[in-house]
């Protein structure tokens, strides 16, 4: 099923000072894609009748906590130059950012803070909920201050062939665009395992293999666009080599199959292991994107295609 994703980014806030970077990371994702941003805080209703007209939560965010995390947001992005919307949500927050999914442009959340405590309730298994199963590309800001990452000169992208990494490929050919940043293709191999080799040069035809198919992958998906693009087969873990690539980088894009299961080396789980240690803001683009988001001419900050 195709959704219309509109031209808007959400943010998750919680009042933790992770999402409040992401946040800040989310206002530049606006104004760089002339989107609208929505400030999303999730609230828990009083769970007895006792706590009625209190404003407790069995461990929760009240309303009235969620309303005053909601002003401090706003605040924080006065004069920023964003058309800025707040929502109020007595949902769960993870069900709440996977609807809102279906008619977005980026979800950003913080990746988690290390508190530990509540104000973490957007970090960790929310993060990894929603990167998994969204329907829309969703960002994973860790707690590196983001102006350490911003502008985005520098991207890389994990590619393994599958079609989930086609559609990350494509989006970080995209993004290279819009930022003006040089992006490296990266297809890890991984020979663990392997018992017998038929030569002492294997190792190295493999790689230039696999290089040659990345290669010809992003000149196909780079078509049109003026983009500075290196490819790089590298022998090792996916996860491992982009979260060790995530300490050189701005950004970094991987694929995700979005429904659970294993259809190739970056979709789930080596994709949430990227969430949890890089050291960069992460885009995790599932499989079910395919259809219409952030596709083609339908954004208008891209650069005019070669010819035009």
């Amino acid at each position: 099923m195709a959704y219309k994703h509109d031209n808007v980014v959400v943010c998750g806030v919680d009042g933790s000072e992770a999402s409040y970077n992401a946040l800040d990371w989310a206002a530049q994702e606006a104004r760089t894609r002339r989107a609208q941003l929505e400030i999303l805080c999730c609230h828990e209703q009083p769970t007895f009748t006792a706590h009625q007209g209190t404003g407790e939560t069995r461990g929760g965010i009240s309303e009235d906590n969620a309303r005053r995390i909601l002003d401090k947001s706003v605040a924080r992005l006065r004069g920023c130059g964003v058309e800025i919307t707040p929502v109020l949500d007595a949902a769960d927050p993870t069900t709440s950012l996977i609807k809102r999914s279906k008619h977005v442009a980026r979800i950003v959340i913080g990746a988690r803070g290390g508190s530990g405590g509540f104000a973490d309730r957007l970090m960790g298994s929310v993060a990894s909920a929603v990167s998994a199963r969204a329907y829309c590309a969703v960002v994973i800001v860790p707690a590196t201050p983001v102006e350490a990452v911003l502008p985005v000169k520098h991207i890389v992208c994990g590619f393994d062939g599958s079609e989930a990494s086609k559609l990350a490929l494509g989006l970080a050919i995209r993004e290279a665009v819009r930022w003006n940043a040089k992006l490296s293709c990266v297809s890890a191999v991984s020979f663990a395992g392997t018992t017998w080799l038929p030569g002492a040069d294997y190792h190295q035809e493999v790689l230039d293999d696999v290089r040659s198919g990345l290669r010809e992958a992003v000149a196909s998906a780079s078509e049109g666009y003026d983009v500075d693009v290196r490819c790089h087969a590298i022998e090792g873990k996916a996860a491992s080599l982009l979260t060790e690539f995530s300490t050189a980088v701005d950004l970094v894009i991987v694929g995700t199959r979005g429904r659970g299961g294993f259809a190739g080396l970056l979709l789930g789980s080596t994709s949430q292991a990227v969430i949890q240690h890089a050291a960069s803001p992460t885009i995790i683009v599932p499989k079910r994107t395919r259809e219409n988001e952030d596709m083609g001419p339908l954004v208008p900050w891209e650069r005019p295609m070669r010819g035009e």
